[in-house]
């Protein structure tokens, strides 16, 4: 994600957990071949030989992070941590934690722990500070309304074809609301996402079309009655979530191999139904 308006993702309250049902499709990675190195040798890898210190924000918020305490696995992205873990041969109690601000963690230079994650996005020129591993979360697009709107209780994309939709121009969103809803008048687009929220506070339109971690921070903390309609299925053009590593890190192939192996597996597809599908019913609109 980008900082600014995407970045407040970070900041959403507990309560608002969007199903996501095709959120873990693969990315380019400079280092996607599986490593051949053996647990041991990995486990000497590591800043600490024989830890895996891993890096979030602070504090992390639901549902990447539970009650800011990503050592409990509780959250997706501790979950995904863990997962990650086991899949490189270290116990629980091999994982050590640390925080980290955002910006830092993808400033060039060294890094005092082995991989980081809190919703970073996989992007080009990142790459060029930080490597990546391949992606355990994709973004949807979400429809955002508020309680009382004309949409507030549709279940399907027949039921948002008459509504009034607002976008940002030049985003994933205004693609997917024209091409997957289709709605009978064109979307109504805006400068930024802060100008079509403030368009829906002003009942201008009566839904948005966002990506899913600023809808649930929108839902949540700039609306005083938002809701969350539901998700779109298709979930192309979404951003790709990766874990960070240093620039030619040593464990960015075999950090890589363990979220393909967990992709494969179904792992990612079961913690994403736990943390992000479960905790409320928002089902995907068709």
């Amino acid at each position: 994600m980008t900082r600014g308006f995407s970045r407040l993702t970070a900041v959403v309250a507990a309560l608002l957990a969007v199903g996501l049902t095709a959120c873990s499709a693969p990315a380019a990675s400079p280092s996607a071949s599986a490593s051949s190195s053996t647990s041991a040798d990995v486990k000497q890898l590591t800043v600490t030989p024989g830890k895996l210190t891993i890096a979030t924000g602070k504090p992390g918020f639901s549902p990447w992070v539970e009650n800011d305490a990503p050592e409990s696995g509780k959250g997706f992205e501790a979950a995904v941590a863990y997962a990650v873990a086991k899949k490189m041969g270290f116990s629980n109690d091999q994982v050590v934690w640390t925080r980290t601000t955002f910006d830092e963690a993808i400033a060039p230079g060294p890094k005092a722990w082995d991989f980081n994650l809190q919703q970073y996005s996989i992007t080009d020129e990142r790459k060029k500070a930080v490597d990546f591993s391949s992606a355990y979360y994709t973004t949807a697009q979400a429809v955002l309304t508020y309680k009382g709107s004309p949409v507030e209780n549709a279940t399907s994309l027949a039921a948002l074809k008459d509504a009034k939709i607002g976008v940002a121009i030049g985003t994933t969103s205004q693609g997917a609301a024209t091409k997957l809803i289709a709605p009978t008048t064109a979307p109504s687009v805006f400068n930024s996402n802060d100008d079509a929220v403030q368009a829906l506070k002003n009942k201008q339109v009566d839904a948005l079309v966002l990506d899913l971690p600023t809808a649930i921070y929108t839902a949540a903390a700039v609306l005083d009655n938002g809701k969350i309609v539901g998700q779109l299925a298709d979930t192309s053009g979404g951003d790709k979530f990766g874990l960070v590593l240093a620039k030619n890190s040593k464990l960015t192939a075999p950090v890589t191999a363990a979220v393909d192996a967990l992709r494969t597996d179904g792992t990612l597809a079961s913690l994403e139904k736990t943390w992000l599908s479960e905790s409320i019913n928002a089902p995907v609109l068709s």
